[in-house]
Order: C-alpha cells, then sequence, then structure tokens
C-alpha cells in the first residue's frame, strides 16, 4: 500500500477504480466534508480524460450518530438518513461534484457484511465475544502499516479501560448487539448491527472487487477507519486492497479541527445562500488537497474576485490555458498551480473557459 502523492496514470492500466469514502449522513455537510468531495471529483475528471474509471462513493446510513440523532428527535432512522443523504447530494451538485458511478448505502449490504465477518472467522482473524464479533489485530502483521504509528506500543502505554470480552485493547468491533430501540438485523450472533469499518470493506469487494487502485478520503479517516478497513479487507481475501491512498488534509478554525462537537463548523448549505458554489469551489481548490489550511471568512471574498477576473477573460483571443492547467494536474493534483495558471492566462488575455470547465469551475 502506498499513501500520499497521486500516483502516475501510467501506472494504473486502462481500468481505474476509485472509491472515496462519503457522508455519515446525520447533518447537514459542511466545508469538511465538501473538500475531499471537491478533490476526488477533480481526480475523477483528470482520469476520465484517458482513461475508463469506475468512481465508488459510500453512503454510511447505519451509525451509533446517527442512531443518537433519532433517538433525541423522535424521528425514524431512514427518515433522518434521507433528509440528510438529499441535502448532501443536492449540496455537492451545486459545488460541481459530479455524482459517482455506484454510491452503495451500508443498509442494502447487511448480507455481503455478515458473509465477510464468517469468512473472517472462519479462517481465524475475528472471533465471537459476549454478543460481539471482533477482528483480533494480533492475527495480521501489518496492523499500523497505513498511519505509520506503532499502535501497539500506544494502546499499551494508554490509560483507556478495556472492554472485557476483548482479547486485546486494540481489537476492533465488526458486529455489536442491538437493543429493542436500535436498528438491528438478524445474524449468527444474534440480532445486531455492523461496525463501522465492515461497511466499507463490504461495499467495496461487492461492487469493486478485491483491490482498488485509488482509495481515498479525509486525514481523519486514516486511522482508526482505513487502517482497519485495510486490515480486514486483506484477511478476508488475502491480496492487497489499495495500490495507492490520497488523503485530503483537515481544514482548522482558531488553530482546532473543524468538528460538529466543538461546533465551529461551517455549513455548506450556509455558504450557499451568500456566495456562489463556483466561488465556493474556487476557495477550496485553492488550497493544495494534502495541505491543512485555516478557514478564512475572507477567503469566499478573495474567490469571488477571482472567479470574476476568470469571467472578464472567458472567450479571450490569444489561445488558450488547458495544457498548462493540466501539467499542473498532473503534478499530484496541483490545483494551487492550475488556478495560478489560469490567473496568468486571465491576464495575458488567453481564454480560459475550457480550463475551469476541467477545474469544474462553470463561469456562465
Amino acid at each position: 500500500m502506498r499513501a500520499g502523492r497521486i500516483p502516475s496514470v501510467a501506472v494504473l492500466g486502462n481500468i481505474v477504480i476509485i472509491a472515496s469514502f462519503g457522508p455519515t449522513v446525520y447533518n447537514y455537510a459542511h466545508i469538511g466534508n465538501a473538500r475531499p468531495a471537491v478533490v476526488f471529483d477533480l481526480l475523477a475528471r483528470v482520469l476520465r480524460r484517458r482513461y475508463k474509471l469506475t468512481f465508488a462513493r459510500n453512503i454510511t446510513d447505519v451509525d451509533d450518530k446517527i442512531n443518537a440523532a433519532s433517538l433525541e428527535s423522535g424521528k425514524p432512522i431512514d427518515e433522518i438518513t434521507g433528509k440528510y443523504i438529499k441535502a448532501y447530494n443536492d449540496d455537492m451538485a451545486a459545488l460541481g461534484v459530479n455524482r459517482p458511478d455506484i454510491e452503495p448505502r451500508a443498509t442494502q449490504h447487511i448480507d455481503v457484511m455478515i458473509a465477510m465477518i464468517e469468512k473472517l472467522i472462519a479462517s481465524g482473524h475475528a472471533y465471537e465475544a459476549d454478543g460481539h464479533v471482533l477482528f483480533d489485530v494480533n492475527s495480521h502483521p501489518q496492523y499500523g502499516d497505513l498511519s505509520k504509528r506503532d499502535l501497539r506500543e500506544m494502546i499499551a502505554g494508554s490509560r483507556v479501560e478495556v472492554a472485557p470480552y476483548k482479547k486485546a485493547a486494540q481489537d476492533f468491533v465488526l458486529w455489536k448487539p442491538s437493543t429493542p430501540e436500535l436498528p438491528g438485523w438478524d445474524s449468527p450472533w444474534g440480532r445486531g448491527r455492523p461496525g463501522w469499518h465492515i461497511e466499507c470493506s463490504a461495499m467495496a469487494e461487492k461492487h469493486l472487487g478485491e483491490t482498488i487502485d485509488i482509495h481515498g478520503g479525509g486525514a481523519d479517516l486514516i486511522y482508526p477507519h482505513h487502517e482497519c478497513e485495510t486490515l480486514q479487507s486483506e484477511a478476508a481475501t488475502g491480496v492487497e486492497f489499495a495500490r495507492y491512498w490520497m488523503h485530503a488534509a483537515l481544514i482548522s478554525m482558531n488553530g482546532e479541527k473543524m468538528s460538529k462537537s466543538l461546533g465551529n463548523l461551517v455549513f455548506i448549505d450556509r455558504l450557499r445562500a451568500e456566495w456562489e458554489p463556483v466561488v465556493i469551489r474556487a476557495g477550496i481548490t485553492g488550497h493544495h488537497y494534502r495541505t491543512e489550511w485555516e478557514w478564512d471568512d475572507d477567503l469566499m471574498a478573495r474567490s469571488a474576485e477571482r472567479v470574476a477576473r476568470w469571467r472578464q477573460a472567458a472567450g479571450g483571443t490569444l489561445g488558450d490555458c488547458i495544457d498548462a492547467v493540466r501539467d499542473r494536474l498532473a503534478d499530484d493534483l496541483d490545483t494551487p498551480g492550475a488556478l495560478a495558471a489560469v490567473d496568468e492566462a486571465a491576464v495575458g488575455g488567453q481564454d480560459v473557459t475550457e480550463a475551469c470547465a476541467l477545474l469544474g469551475l462553470l463561469l456562465d
């Protein structure tokens, strides 16, 4: 497995498969959710120009946070998830994010998850305990490779209380029991629901096969989610799960990570009420996907001025800048460099329409 930079498309062959972690649908989308969506939409746009591409983005519609929202509001789970799935897709469509080729939902793949869990138990990589099924990380020596941390040392030095049914503190849940008020499905281990990590592995194998060319998501998912996803997938199939990993860095506000718990989120629907979607997308792509950045209240105003300059340059007569933009995007999806090329072309009297379209920035 390789992480960090976008691979040269030449090494991928003629068929490219991208999997990007989608939303957990219990609230509206914020700028941190939008960043990876825009990044991987742009990557798909670039690759589709030369390769046959399958792009999947899954939806987590069974989750403890969704359950909590249901209990708090008194509304059924599917009413909550249906509302926020629509809101997410509407927001992303407004930002120029194309719908994926495949958009599987976790609740529609419980049977596939159960089958994978049974396979992991049979091969000695998982065990049942007190109504739970857990992955035994000591059965797989690659635990920690993706996040590049010695996780056993970290956990050994922590003071986290270990659940009594676990063999080891780092073992993670594949299946857990559900009480009557929580959603649940019948399984060989009783009525319950899947753990978070198994959802993605099962859906990926069903729709994309055993090995993915590029797997992406936010940097906050590297550990534990992508670490555990990789571990269980490779344990189940015996082959490499993802050839390349791409992670969009986090956005912070006032020096802190944006998060729902801190209440420091910038929601897309609120930005859309004040700014054109093309302005929002330009603001997001102005930062390289692997670079963390601090939210700036003036960002949208600066982005709007930039878009206005491009519109004035649309239809320029001195050639266009599409080749320069392609070159920048081919270098690890260098969007700041690509936007700078558009800026330079606009000043020089070139047409920027085609380049902006490649970037998903529609000027009309």
